[in-house]
């Protein structure tokens, strides 16, 4: 038997027993394919890395963060070459310098709002509770995090519904995660969970999939879904540098197949 290891940023080995019979022969040499993406996409990208290193022998190191700040490092030198970015934005920006090809939607989320117990809300009444005096309204930081964009892209859609929600939310929202000095939550904790149990806001707009999974941490945690007159769709652009490895770039190619797209939906992502 052969470990086939997953290099994760911060120094994580996680790895996986496969039989080197069925794949120790053609197992590609070198350095595992380096592939930065949306730390929304953490806990899909493990099990899919997972399960791609054991059916091809391929080494893929894993590293999270907002998409922004992740752009920003392969900006300034570092050398990923799939880049899984939780908007398009962002990969474009990367595609336009030449580097990268244009990137491709694989995958979709939308926002949802945590709610801290105690605080009801329904979707019907979630914006009149974010709009509340003295509700504390956590979001993440917009143009690090695609995640704080969308939430001032909801925002303005409020603004149609209530005019004036727009100048209030701005005046309100706490950037509470997304920025390279965000606090970080102590280990073994998920950044939106640690927020919220440690009562840093009351709600917390974030991607549906981070919401569920918060609320898997801390039960005690609401989950509200966001009316289609406030909804924001968010798109996962994908794209792997030009010259990168044959390994990167079937890798990137298994993203929209059907054995991952089947993990992502399954940890509640939408269809590209």
């Amino acid at each position: 038997m052969r470990h086939a290891q997953r290099l994760v940023s911060g120094g994580v080995l996680l790895g996986g027993l496969v039989s080197g019979a069925s794949w120790a022969q053609t197992a590609p040499a070198g350095v595992p394919v380096s592939v930065y993406a949306a730390g929304s996409l953490r806990e899909a990208f493990t099990e899919i890395a997972t399960a791609y290193e054991a059916r091809t022998g391929t080494r893929i190191a894993l590293t999270f963060g907002a998409s922004g700040l992740l752009r920003e490092r392969i900006e300034q030198g570092e050398g990923a070459q799939v880049f899984a970015s939780a908007d398009t934005q962002h990969p474009q920006r990367l595609a336009s310098s030449g580097a990268w090809q244009a990137p491709q939607v694989f995958v979709r989320n939308a926002l949802c709002a945590l709610t801290a117990p105690g605080l009801v809300a329904t979707p019907q009444t979630l914006l009149d509770a974010m709009l509340r005096p003295g509700v504390r309204l956590g979001t993440s930081t917009p143009g690090s995090d695609p995640s704080g964009d969308y939430a001032w892209a909801l925002f303005r859609r409020a603004d149609v519904l209530q005019p004036g929600a727009f100048a209030a939310l701005d005046a309100k929202a706490l950037q509470l995660t997304g920025a390279a000095t965000s606090p970080k939550p102590p280990p073994g904790q998920g950044t939106y969970a640690w927020v919220m149990a440690s009562g840093q806001a009351d709600i917390f707009l974030t991607y549906c999939t981070n919401a569920v999974a918060a609320q898997r941490e801390v039960p005690a945690l609401g989950v509200v879904a966001v009316v289609p007159e406030l909804s924001v769709a968010a798109a996962y652009g994908l794209t792997v540098r030009r010259g990168a490895s044959a390994e990167a770039t079937a890798f990137a190619q298994s993203l929209l197949a059907a054995l991952a797209q089947q993990v992502l939906a399954r940890l509640g992502f939408a269809a590209p």
